[in-house]
């Protein structure tokens, strides 16, 4: 999406990163209504991935039992550690570029690299910590699918978007994996040209995957995996076209 170019032009003007932003906001939105007026789709797509089984416990006639398959899948289970760690190292090394630019630089650390690195951690700090996490999350109320009680659970199904449902933490609008996985993606528009095929098609795979696992296994909705790793990508680029408003161009090596 964006490379600074040199420290008096900039690779994409602020008037276009302004325009990704918004225009990734409008669609989040607009997905937020289709999703929240035709629950279906999340019903559909999760009961897909459900396994309807036999009650080993006493329950009232016409309940649900059963599981989602995935959830149980060695190979699924495996594939989520690995994931799960990914977003750890990218911080790592995020953090270590602008540290390693003001040891050898001083005062001119602020190297096309070293801005990109702040760029990623801000956005992944408003977006996948402050908003997904702290504040959707805790307090959106949606249950999970495998815990309504459309797929063996207790709770009631809300649709994406409502706050009326009876989860009390950690809950499953939005998905705080596909956030992760969407700023993941966002890492690929960072990179320098020569290392964005080899590296950005294996991060978009994994980007994709991510939230793809979460509504195969069950634990969140379609809705849940779409929003939340869009928003990603809208944060991102509403950091990236404050940091263009802002920020003084960063300057070469």
């Amino acid at each position: 999406m964006h490379e600074y170019a040199s420290a008096s032009k900039r690779a994409l003007p602020y008037s276009q990163t302004l325009f990704y932003f918004v225009a990734l906001f409008v669609i989040w939105w607009a997905l937020l209504l289709i999703f929240n007026r035709a629950p279906a789709i999340d019903i559909a797509v999760a009961r897909y991935f459900f396994s309807n089984g036999i009650c080993h416990k006493a329950k009232e006639i016409g309940d649900t039992c059963g599981v989602f398959a995935y959830d149980r899948n060695l190979l699924f289970v495996s594939l989520r550690s690995i994931t799960l760690i990914l977003p750890y190292v990218a911080v790592a090394v995020l953090i270590a570029i602008p540290l390693v630019s003001w040891r050898r630089l001083g005062s001119r650390w602020r190297t096309r690299e070293a801005e990109q690195s702040i760029v990623a951690l801000t956005s992944l700090a408003l977006g996948c910590g402050l908003i997904v996490n702290l504040f959707l999350k805790e307090f959106s109320g949606r249950p999970r699918p495998r815990d309504t009680d459309l797929f063996g659970g207790a709770l009631d199904f809300v649709q994406a978007g409502s706050f009326a449902g009876k989860c009390l933490q950690n809950c499953s609008f939005v998905s705080g994996e596909a956030s992760s996985g969407g700023w993941l993606l966002c890492l690929v528009f960072l990179l320098s040209p020569r290392w964005r095929l080899p590296l950005g098609i294996p991060l978009a795979i994994i980007s994709v995957a991510m939230p793809a696992m979460r509504v195969m296994t069950g634990a969140h909705y379609l809705s849940d995996a779409v929003l939340g790793w869009l928003l990603s990508l809208v944060i991102f680029a509403g950091v990236l076209a404050a940091f263009d408003a802002f920020s003084p161009a960063p300057r070469r090596k």
